[in-house]
């Protein structure tokens, strides 16, 4: 099913400008959420590593915080998709934001290791972000321009870790707590900025009563068994981030460990992905998905992804992981393919509960993946390890994003057209 306006007369003036001004809203908002994300990554190892004993505690520890973040995103997510259904999804993106700003202020206060694990619940129930996002972003979009405001969603996450980890490096290498005490800042911001402009894209004559069996992670997850093409897809790429969670959690980790990278090259490093990923999703995303459709530009994109995953394990030096990057940025295409497919056959008044299931696919992922990938890590380069491969989660990771790809090719051969 496709959105209320498939097929329709050009909409009214006043209608257009609403659209593009929740366009807009929800740019500046995904830009400043990634931004606080990013200003972090680079350092929250580091204040890990300050807080336990050793280097094995440190990378079963930072697992243990990915973790947590993403059982607690499987935990609330559908609540607050199936809330965003309900009383539409502004007043949920406010409070996601705002619950953002206050657990990083906790995360630069904390004094012990049990206080950052709290930071981290409070980050993941608080998680809802980019799927009610995703679900506006589906409201306010046409066939005609659904991909391409997908695009533009994905170019401001890139845009925002161009600046973030680079500006999150060098905050950290002045004080350790400063880029929290910013990101707390930047969420808060677009809370208020939110407040100020956001329009609603929700109506109230399409909103749908809160319904307790898709409020919770089970029932959220049950609801996509009413589109099998549907499941079948959002699961396929459950298994592909679990795939790409090795590179995604370990990055400071193996750079640090193989390359001698410190917080600044870190921080480059990621803006570097951040540079790939806003130029893929302005430039060319839009046009291969208009060129060859949603189901092509996934297979293509989740392709060059294992290809990278196995060129990341390889890399013996720095230089290489980084060229490696440029050619990894085109895995996003996949990314924003998969999200412009799920808005397109999601029907309008479950938009926000299917946004909502997806992201709990995504972050049962997100729960298995770092405890698995840390822990493979940590063995790879112990001495209990016969040969040290660092690179080994990746190249794991490749194997399940190519099984990821071979289900989806077999699902699409089952649903043509």
């Amino acid at each position: 099913m496709t959105s209320p306006d498939a097929g329709t007369s050009a909409p009214p003036t006043k209608t257009r400008q609403s659209r593009q001004a929740g366009i807009w809203f929800a740019l500046v908002v995904i830009f400043l959420d990634v931004m606080g994300l990013g200003l972090i990554i680079p350092v929250l190892p580091e204040l890990v590593r300050r807080l336990v004993a050793n280097e094995t505690q440190t990378a079963l520890w930072f697992g243990v915080m990915t973790s947590v973040f993403a059982l607690m995103t499987f935990l609330f997510a559908p609540t607050f998709g199936a809330l965003a259904d309900r009383f539409g999804r502004r007043p949920v993106i406010l409070v996601c934001l705002t619950g953002y700003g206050l657990s990083y202020l906790l995360l630069a206060w904390a004094p012990t290791i049990g206080w950052l694990l709290a930071g981290r619940v409070i980050s993941g129930i608080m998680g809802a972000t980019p799927a009610t996002i995703n679900a506006y972003i589906a409201d306010v979009s046409t066939d005609r321009d659904r991909a391409r405001n997908f695009g533009m969603i994905g170019a401001a996450f890139g845009l925002g870790f161009i600046i973030a980890p680079a500006v999150g490096g060098l905050l950290g290498s002045i004080d350790l707590h400063l880029p929290f005490y910013a990101a707390a800042g930047l969420s808060l911001l677009a809370a208020v900025y939110g407040l100020l402009v956001m329009p609603e894209s929700l109506p109230v004559d399409k909103r749908r009563p809160f319904q307790l069996r898709e409020g919770n992670p089970i029932g959220g997850l049950a609801v996509l068994r009413r589109w099998p093409l549907l499941a079948g897809v959002a699961i396929a790429f459950a298994f592909y981030q679990l795939g790409q969670m090795g590179l995604n959690t370990l990055w400071v980790l193996y750079t640090s460990h193989r390359y001698g990278w410190g917080e600044l090259a870190n921080g480059l490093s990621l803006a570097l992905v951040g540079l790939g990923t806003a130029v893929v999703q302005t430039s060319i995303t839009p046009r291969l998905i208009a060129l060859w459709g949603e189901r092509k530009a996934i297979t293509v994109g989740i392709t060059v992804s294992c290809i990278s995953m196995v060129l990341y394990g390889l890399a013996w030096k720095g230089w290489m992981f980084a060229a490696v990057v440029v050619i990894g940025a085109l895995a996003g295409i996949a990314f924003t393919a998969v999200q412009t497919f799920i808005a397109a056959h999601a029907p309008s008044g479950h938009q926000g509960a299917v946004q909502g299931a997806m992201s709990s696919l995504i972050s049962l992922a997100a729960i298995i993946g770092p405890l698995m990938w840390a822990g493979l890590f940590g063995w790879a380069t112990s001495d209990a390890a016969p040969i040290s491969v660092p690179g080994l989660p990746m190249f794991l990771g490749a194997v399940i994003i190519f099984g990821a790809l071979m289900a989806l090719r077999r699902l699409f051969a089952r649903y043509p057209g």
